[in-house]
């Protein structure tokens, strides 16, 4: 029990590094793009990994670095992709959009009527928060932000193996050195990182800290103790402090509408949360 609290609270707090980490990386775009911002943040993050943690590499088996790998990969297509999505669209409307990647794993690893109808509610949330009548709809950025979503999943159930076979620091860490090497010649490619400046620098590490040293490490302590259900539909809570985060630092309004189908992804949330538990005991 104590073990699932303090997994509920890392991931709690992950969401709002995460979403703050977000905010402050949209303000970076115009200076160096969404590929110059998501590469300072998975580089800088894989150079402060192995700072303070050093895998002992030599001790590795195939099989973690097979894991090490895909997991990296989901991370750094997941941050790529998303970042491109919120160039073009509000941060809370493409956090909500992408939470379409661990909603559907959580249908698919579900084997309650309870679990599936908490997990339609978020659906529900999802296609209000679209705004399907307006003519100013980027088709595209709805589309990166699902995109990122599926990759989403993929970093869910990644980290939930790679979890339970090593060490959560080390799988981190390796796997932030996998999205590195994975991120690097889409920058070169790009150019705008080039563009760097120490005040730029700067943000970039507090947006390294906040939005990927930190999280990763506490989901992956989370990842161990909780399952990847429960863990998938916890992180609706996403939508709610991506939407916060874009309205107190950006500037972001969102409808009316779009505030009711925050709060149906967080009742889904909430109730899968708390019956999840109480249906153990």
């Amino acid at each position: 029990m104590k073990k699932t609290n303090t997994a509920i609270s890392a991931t709690l707090l992950a969401i709002i590094c995460v979403q703050g980490g977000a905010s402050i990386a949209k303000q970076l775009f115009p200076a160096i793009g969404a590929i110059g911002t998501v590469t300072l943040r998975i580089v800088l993050s894989a150079v402060l990994l192995m700072i303070i943690n050093r895998p002992k590499f030599s001790e590795f088996t195939r099989q973690k670095w097979l894991y090490c790998a895909i997991y990296g990969i989901g991370l750094a297509a997941m941050n790529l992709i998303f970042y491109l999505s919120i160039q073009r669209i509000p941060l809370g409307l493409a956090v909500t959009v992408e939470f379409a990647g661990p909603l559907f794993l959580a249908i698919a690893l579900s084997r309650k009527l309870l679990d599936v109808m908490w997990a339609l509610l978020a659906c529900v949330g999802i296609l209000l928060i679209v705004p399907w009548k307006s003519n100013h709809i980027d088709l595209l950025g709805l589309g990166l932000a699902f995109l990122a979503g599926l990759f989403w999943a993929v970093y869910i159930v990644m980290g939930g193996k790679v979890a339970k076979i090593m060490d959560g620091k080390d799988a981190v860490t390796t796997g932030m050195l996998f999205a590195s090497l994975i991120i690097i010649p889409f920058t070169l490619w790009d150019g705008a990182v080039f563009n760097l400046t120490p005040t730029i620098f700067l943000k970039g590490l507090g947006v390294a800290i906040l939005s990927s040293a930190l999280p990763f490490s506490l989901e992956m302590m989370a990842l161990k103790n909780l399952p990847a259900k429960t863990f998938s539909i916890l992180m609706s809570l996403e939508p709610a402090f991506a939407a916060l985060s874009g309205f107190i630092f950006l500037a972001e309004n969102l409808t009316f509408l779009q505030w009711i189908s925050i709060a149906c992804v967080i009742t889904a949330s909430i109730g899968t949360t708390v019956f999840g538990k109480a249906a153990k005991h």
